[in-house]
This record gives structure tokens, sequence and C-alpha cells, in this order.
């Protein structure tokens, strides 16, 4: 498939990207290229092919959440900067 200078400058504004002239014919023949191979691709028969929800077929790892004790209230502020005696206490970020 062959694309025109015109296309190339659109898709460039689309896609915020500054093009430099002396870069124009070898942008353009590249797109072809892969405009070529994109249609190659849509010669074959994907009907029976299922659509993929992700690129990786690994599993998530889900455990059971239960409440433990893992660490003492006391020991996880002992090295915060400032807290009560429940609660760390951080700078204000919403007005």
């Amino acid at each position: 498939m062959k694309i025109d200078k015109d296309t190339l400058h659109k898709l460039a504004h689309l896609a915020r990207l500054e093009l430099d002239p002396s870069n124009e014919k070898e942008m353009l023949n590249s797109l072809s290229e892969i405009l070529t191979w994109v249609e190659k691709l849509n010669e074959l028969d994907t009907k029976a092919v299922d659509p993929l929800v992700s690129m990786s077929y690994e599993l998530n790892a889900f455990r059971e959440d239960k409440v433990t004790e893992e660490l003492p209230r006391e020991e996880g502020l002992a090295n915060a900067p400032q807290h009560d005696d429940k609660f760390f206490i951080v700078p204000k970020v919403i007005e």
C-alpha cells in the first residue's frame, strides 16, 4: 500500500510528532512497508482463533485474605517522623 505526503503529515500531526523534511522519503517507505505487511496479515483465516484478552497466559495466584498481626502497631509507628498513638501524621495534600 502506498501512502502519500499528505497522509504522512496528517499522521505526524495526530501523533504530535515533528517530521524532518529530509526524512520524509524514508518515513514514507517505512510506513508503506508496514501497511503492506498488515495487508498480508488480512489474508490469514482467523475465524477459529479466539480474541486475546491479554498477551500472557499466566494466571494470578490469589490467596485468601486473612487478618493477622504481622507487625505490632508500636513497632510500625516507631520510625515514623510524626505519629500519635494510633496513626501516622502526614501533611495535608488535598485542599
